[in-house]
C-alpha cells in the first residue's frame, strides 16, 4: 500500500502593463512557498502566523523557477522505471485554465514536458533490460463533450468503454499504434496533437476544450538464452499500462466570456472535473465510511479506476495561477490536492502466467525450500517438525471429541424440546376437552353425587335401624353393581313410609353384597330424611372449586383463542389491502389500456376516411385521363370539371 504522490507548481505570473510601459505585478496578497509548503501571504499582514488556515503541505512544491525536467526527476522517474518492471503508472495534471497544464505535461523546445521525457525514460530502459524482449502498443484518446474521440484516426468517434478480466478496462475501437524507438512515438503524438479540440477564451489563446490520454501499454517476457536455468520466467508475460493524462483546465464563464460552442464545452469540461473531486472526497474517506465511489459518471473517472484507489503507482501535479484574481480557483485546486493526498494505491507487478509456468515455479520454490532446509540443521529441523505434528494430531482428537460431546449435547437439548413440546400439546388438548365437555360434565358430577347421597342415606337408615344391619366395609373380589333407571331431580325429603311392605328386608341387602345387580330407584328412603341436608355439604364446596377450575380454565383458552382471532384477523386485513391496492393497479392499468385502445380505433377511423378520400381523388384522376384519352377533342374547360359532370352531359 502506498499513497498517491500529489505536488503543486505555481506558473509564474502574468506581468500587467502600466501607462509608462514598464511591467508591473500585483502588490496585494500572494502565494509564499516555503520548502514543501504553500500558503497565503499579504503584505500589510505583520503576523504571517494569521494565514496557517490557508497553509498547505504536499509531497513536492515547485515555485515558478522550477522546469520540467526538475519535476520529472523528482516526481515521476520512479514510476516510468516501475512500468518497465511490470507496474501501472498514471501521471496526469489538475487545475484551472491557463495555469499552465498542457506545458507541463508536453513543454516546449527548450523545456520538455512530462510526455516527451517519459517517451525518452522508457526506451532507455528497456535497452538497458538486455535479459527481457519487449513489445510497445500505444494509442491517443480524447473526451470532448463526454465523447472518447480516437486522436490517432479521427475517423474513430464516440467510442464506448468496456470492460472484461483479461483486459481490464479498455476503449474498445481504440486504434494502437505498435512502435520500436523514440521518434516514431514522437511523430504520432504530433498526429495527435493536430487532431485535438483547441480553443481561444479569455483567459488563454490557446485552451485545451478536451481531456487527452496518451497511454502506453508495454510488454515484456524473459529471453530464452538468460532464463535457461529458470525457464518459467521465459512462460510469464509482464503487461503494464502506463496513462499520461492532459486534463483539461474548469473555468469560470464570467472569467473565460465563453459563448455558443464555448460555453458548451466548458460545461462539459467542468462536470467531468466535478465527478473527478467526488470521487477524490469518496476515496479520501476511511474504507468504512468509503460508501458507493461514482467512477461511471463521467467517462474520465470511468477510464482512469485502476489509477484512483486501484493497482497503479499515481502522481497528480496540480498547477496554479498566483495573480490575486485567481485565488479563490488556487484554493479550490489546494484543496482538491489535499484530499487527493489521503489516497492509497495497492501497486503490484501484472504478471501473467501459463500452467507450464507457474508448475514449474512452484517447483523450484520446493527446491530452494529443501536446499535452505539442508544447509540449517536439517535433523533439528525435523525433530521439531515431528512434535509440531504430534502437537497437532492432539489438538484435533482434542477438537473431535469436543465435537461429539457438543453433538450429543444438541441431542439431549433436542429431546427435551421434544418433550416440553409434547406435554404442552396435552396440556392444551386436556383444557380444551375440559372447556368442549364443561355442561355434561356438570350433569354427570351431579348424577354421581346423588347416587353417593343415595347411599349416604341408606347407610344411615340402616344404622339406626333394626331390621337392618351395616354391610361390611371390607373390599371383596364381587362387589355388588347399583344403577339407577331414573336421573330426574332428587326430591326435597323421602316420602313417608306407612308400613314396612315396600322396605328392603335384609335377605335383599344381603343379596347386594354379594353381587346382584338392582335399581336404586325400587328403594325408598326411610321418612323424615331431608336429602339437601346431607348433600349439601358434599356437593356444594366441590362444585364450587369446579366451577371456579373451569371457569378459569374457559377465560385462559377464550384469552388465547382472542389472540389466535386477533392475529389472523390482522393477516387479513393486511391481505385485504394488499388486494385493493392491486385492484387498484389494475383498474388503472385496464382504464389505461381502454383509453389506449379507443385512440387507437380513432387513429384507424381517421386513416380509414383519409384512406377513402384519397382513393376517391385517385379514381376521379383516372376517370378524368381516361376520360381524355377516349375524346381528345373535347375542349379544355370541359375536360377539367369532375368526372360526373362529363358524364351527365
Amino acid at each position: 500500500m502506498e499513497k498517491i504522490c500529489v505536488a503543486v507548481r505555481v506558473r509564474p505570473p502574468v506581468p500587467t502593463s502600466s501607462d509608462d510601459g514598464e511591467w508591473q505585478t500585483s502588490n496585494e496578497r500572494c502565494w509564499r512557498i516555503e520548502d514543501n509548503r504553500i500558503s497565503l501571504h499579504s503584505p500589510f499582514d505583520s503576523n504571517p502566523a494569521s494565514n496557517n488556515a490557508l497553509s498547505f503541505a504536499f509531497d513536492h512544491v515547485f515555485d515558478r523557477s522550477s522546469s520540467n525536467g526538475r519535476i520529472y526527476g523528482l516526481l515521476i522517474k520512479d514510476i516510468i522505471t516501475a512500468a518497465a518492471r511490470g507496474f501501472n503508472g498514471t501521471v496526469f495534471a489538475y487545475g484551472q485554465t491557463s495555469s499552465g497544464k498542457t506545458y507541463t505535461m508536453n513543454g516546449s523546445e527548450d523545456d520538455p514536458g512530462i510526455i516527451h521525457l517519459a517517451i525518452k525514460d522508457i526506451f532507455k530502459n528497456i535497452q538497458m533490460m538486455t535479459d527481457r524482449e519487449f513489445l510497445i502498443r500505444i494509442s491517443y484518446m480524447e473526451i470532448y463533450n463526454e465523447e472518447i474521440n480516437d486522436l490517432f484516426c479521427p475517423d474513430n468517434q464516440k467510442l464506448r468503454i468496456h470492460e472484461n478480466l483479461e483486459r481490464g478496462i479498455y476503449v474498445a475501437g481504440l486504434r494502437e499504434e505498435i512502435v520500436s524507438n523514440t521518434e516514431q512515438v514522437l511523430n504520432l503524438i504530433k498526429v495527435g496533437e493536430a487532431n485535438r479540440h483547441v480553443g481561444q477564451t479569455n483567459a488563454n489563446v490557446r485552451s485545451s476544450r478536451s481531456h487527452t490520454i496518451f497511454r502506453m501499454v508495454i510488454e515484456s517476457r524473459g529471453n530464452d538464452a538468460s532464463c535457461s536455468g529458470k525457464s518459467f520466467t521465459a512462460d510469464a508475460v509482464r503487461v503494464s499500462v502506463l496513462n499520461l493524462v492532459d486534463l483539461a483546465g474548469s473555468e469560470r464563464i464570467a472569467k473565460t466570456g465563453a459563448e455558443g460552442e464555448r460555453l458548451k464545452e466548458g460545461k462539459h469540461i467542468n462536470k467531468s472535473l466535478l465527478t473527478l473531486g467526488n470521487v477524490i472526497n469518496k476515496l479520501s474517506d476511511g474504507g468504512k465510511q468509503r460508501g458507493h465511489i461514482p467512477y461511471r459518471d463521467s467517462k474520465l473517472t470511468r477510464i482512469l479506476q485502476p489509477a484512483l484507489g486501484g493497482n497503479a503507482k499515481t502522481s497528480i501535479i496540480c498547477t496554479v495561477a498566483p495573480e490575486e484574481v485567481h485565488i479563490e480557483e488556487t484554493k479550490v485546486t489546494l484543496k482538491f490536492a489535499s484530499r487527493a493526498k489521503c489516497i492509497t494505491n495497492c501497486a503490484q507487478v501484472n504478471e501473467i502466467l501459463t500452467d507450464a509456468a507457474l508448475l514449474k515455479r512452484q517447483k523450484l520454490e520446493i527446491e530452494q525450500l529443501r536446499e535452505q532446509l539442508q544447509g540449517h540443521h536439517s535433523e533439528v529441523l525435523e525433530q521439531e517438525i515431528f512434535k509440531l505434528r504430534n502437537e497437532m494430531l492432539k489438538s484435533e482428537l482434542e477438537r473431535e471429541k469436543l465435537a461429539m460431546e457438543l453433538e450429543e449435547e444438541r441431542k439431549l437439548h433436542k429431546e427435551r424440546d421434544h418433550c416440553t413440546r409434547a406435554q404442552k400439546m396435552k396440556a392444551d388438548n386436556l383444557s380444551s376437552c375440559v372447556h368442549s365437555d364443561q355442561g355434561r360434565n356438570s350433569c354427570q358430577g351431579v348424577s354421581t353425587w346423588q347416587s353417593f347421597s343415595e347411599e349416604r342415606i341408606d347407610s344411615h337408615s340402616m344404622s339406626h335401624s333394626d331390621s337392618f344391619r351395616t354391610p361390611s366395609s371390607e373390599a371383596r373380589a364381587n362387589t355388588f353393581v347399583a344403577k339407577r333407571s331414573d336421573y330426574s331431580r332428587l326430591p326435597d325429603s323421602s316420602p313417608l313410609s306407612i308400613n314396612f311392605v315396600d322396605a328392603t328386608d335384609e335377605d335383599l341387602w344381603l343379596g347386594l353384597n354379594k353381587g346382584c345387580i338392582t335399581d336404586l330407584d325400587k328403594l325408598q328412603m326411610t321418612p323424615g330424611l331431608k336429602a339437601n341436608s346431607v348433600l349439601s355439604s358434599y356437593i356444594s364446596p366441590v362444585l364450587s372449586l369446579q366451577g371456579k377450575l373451569e371457569i378459569g380454565r374457559a377465560a385462559e383458552s377464550d384469552h388465547r383463542l382472542k389472540e389466535v382471532y386477533e392475529q389472523r384477523c390482522n393477516a387479513l386485513e393486511k391481505e385485504c389491502s394488499l388486494l385493493r391496492e392491486e385492484k387498484d393497479s389494475l383498474a388503472q392499468a385496464l382504464a389505461e389500456e381502454t383509453q389506449k385502445r379507443k385512440d387507437i380505433e380513432e387513429d384507424i377511423q381517421r386513416f380509414g376516411l383519409a384512406f377513402a378520400r384519397r382513393g376517391g381523388l385517385l379514381k376521379s384522376v383516372h376517370d378524368k385521363f381516361k376520360m381524355k384519352l377516349k375524346n381528345p377533342t373535347i375542349p379544355h374547360a370541359i375536360q377539367v370539371l369532375p368526372p360526373r359532370v362529363l358524364i351527365a352531359k
